[in-house]
């Protein structure tokens, strides 16, 4: 295992990554209109409704936007990684790390599946690699 800087939990996220520590994809929904929202936030912002539960996504997406930064080096983060913003199936979308794949071999509309990758700590991060990968 790796080192990895752990991500801010609040109270409106602290489900999100419950979820993640088990390997589930939880996204935050309205239960006044169904809208599906990430990040989660107290308050939907198509019917400003307080009243939320969750969905499991499918796991499944398309990569939407990537970056391949450069520099500076980040702690945890190997030379050559991927950001990208994910569009699940289910119509939101979460910046994310792609794994198992060459950076040079990433294109947007791109298939690729949630993966769990677990860190130091206890950490577990949901990152995203490409759909026929195994």
């Amino acid at each position: 295992m790796s080192s990895r800087l752990a991500p801010s939990v609040t109270a409106d996220t602290q489900f999100f990554w419950d979820g993640v520590k088990e390997h589930r994809l939880l996204i935050q929904g309205c239960v006044g209109c169904g809208t599906l929202r990430h990040p989660p936030r107290p308050m939907c912002p198509s019917c400003q409704s307080f009243e939320w539960d969750t969905a499991e996504a499918s796991g499944r997406g398309t990569v939407f936007s990537f970056v391949m930064p450069r520099h500076p080096a980040l702690p945890g983060f190997d030379d050559g990684y991927v950001v990208a913003l994910v569009e699940l199936e289910e119509g939101t979308r979460l910046v994310t790390n792609l794994v198992r794949v060459e950076p040079a071999a990433v294109s947007i509309g791109m298939p690729v599946v949630v993966c769990f990758e677990e860190f130091d700590g206890g950490l577990v991060l949901p990152m995203f690699m490409p759909e026929d990968r195994p």
